[in-house]
């Protein structure tokens, strides 16, 4: 788990509050016990890996994020990385045959997005925030110019196969877009 989770139990006479840093655990009190797991499994369930490394589909479609085609070389594309119930922003870029992906938060500001729902600015070969004018290069993510320089933004694992994007980040088990290709 990337960042943790306050959970909180309150008991006729008690209540006991514990910040969780696993993906997985139990916090208790009187007679009660919440258990948790945000891998989506519970305690005693069987992965069938032989299926899943015989089905190539079934680990890959999850990850599958978008065409080569539909990611933009001057903007990018915002996607949602998934580990469990939590969800990480994204955003995608293509370089050529490539792509790379970086978390959608600037360094300076964690909560202020790069790509606010229209696509980032892209000047130069480089991002740049929207609300503040950090500028961060667009290979590796490096920061510039601005208030976070020397920065960098939170790279996320992509590869290109067969003209499609997919997330290869281990911390994540699915990826989708967050616009309508449709649209």
């Amino acid at each position: 788990m990337t960042d943790p989770v306050r959970v909180t139990l309150e008991g006729d006479d008690e209540s006991t509050s514990a910040r969780v840093y696993d993906d997985e655990g139990d916090v208790s009190i009187e007679n009660a016990t919440f258990r948790f797991s945000v891998t989506g499994r519970s305690e005693g369930d069987e992965i069938d890996h032989d299926a899943l490394d015989g089905d190539a589909t079934a680990t890959d479609e999850p990850r599958r994020i978008a065409p080569l085609a539909d990611v933009p070389a001057n903007g990018t594309l915002r996607c949602e990385a998934r580990s469990g119930a939590r969800g990480t922003e994204l955003i995608l870029q293509r370089q050529g045959e490539d792509a790379v992906a970086w978390r959608n938060s600037c360094p300076h500001k964690p909560d202020v997005r790069l790509d606010p729902g229209s696509g980032a600015i892209v000047t130069d070969d480089q991002l740049v925030c929207h609300e503040h004018g950090a500028r961060f290069e667009c290979g590796d993510g490096v920061c510039t110019a601005g208030p976070c320089r020397g920065d960098a933004l939170e790279s996320i694992a992509v590869a290109v196969r067969d003209g499609t994007v997919y997330l290869t980040d281990d911390r994540f088990e699915s990826c989708n877009r967050l616009d309508d290709p449709a649209a």
